[in-house]
């Protein structure tokens, strides 16, 4: 776990910057050293935001970072996400890095602006992104929608439905999956293989054929 003197400060910055903002600003604190992506919340204030709750946790950001890609991983400020229910959020993510510069926490703010892009035109400075994305990253509220999620992004991905796929189309779905860290949720895999229709042996060897 992180150290108590830095989970205390992160959790009094959480509190102190969700009373400054208010009811619509969700602050988050998760920690990475567990390496268990189930459960990473360790605090998290307004939650109401996104319908997460301390030992909630799944999200991109925290199985991008247990992959352990830490060369690429880089703090992520002012971007667009979304929850289930359609609220669209303004984000920022930010790694907490040990002394040797690996993550072990990840500091993220989600500000619900559905109102204010109603008012974009009054707001446009406020709402405002450093990057235009064409579509918000989903905020999940458990590991079985994230995988979901992403099983549904590979198939945009490769652009046809299961059904038509050829080998190669399941193998660069695959490839996804793993890069995107989907096999760090339990028994993942078991779910992939039902969705893509193929076996456990199959699944092993695309994804060696994929990184290949």
């Amino acid at each position: 776990m992180l150290e108590a003197s830095t989970l205390q400060f992160l959790f009094k910055l959480a509190k102190g910057i969700a009373s400054q903002f208010g009811p619509n600003c969700e602050v988050v604190v998760h920690d990475l050293a567990t390496n268990d992506p189930e459960s990473s919340i360790v605090a998290i204030e307004n939650g109401q935001v996104t319908g997460r709750k301390v030992g909630d946790g799944p999200s991109h950001v925290v199985l991008e970072a247990l992959r352990g890609e830490n060369s690429q991983l880089q703090d992520h400020l002012s971007y667009l996400t979304k929850t289930r229910d359609g609220k669209i959020l303004k984000s920022t993510t930010i790694y907490i890095r040990d002394d040797d510069g690996d993550p072990i926490g990840i500091f993220g703010i989600n500000y619900d602006i559905t109102l204010m892009l109603a008012m974009e035109t009054a707001l446009k400075q406020f709402t405002a992104t450093e990057k235009e994305e064409k579509e918000p990253e989903a905020i999940s509220r458990n590991v079985s929608d994230l995988l979901d999620e992403l099983i549904e992004q590979s198939v945009k991905i490769v652009g046809k439905p299961v059904a038509l796929m050829t080998k190669e189309d399941k193998v660069k779905a695959v490839q996804f999956l793993n890069e995107t860290g989907a096999f760090l949720i339990t028994k993942s895999g078991d779910k992939v293989c039902k969705f893509f229709g193929i076996s456990k042996y199959t699944l092993y060897s695309y994804i060696d054929e994929a990184k290949e």
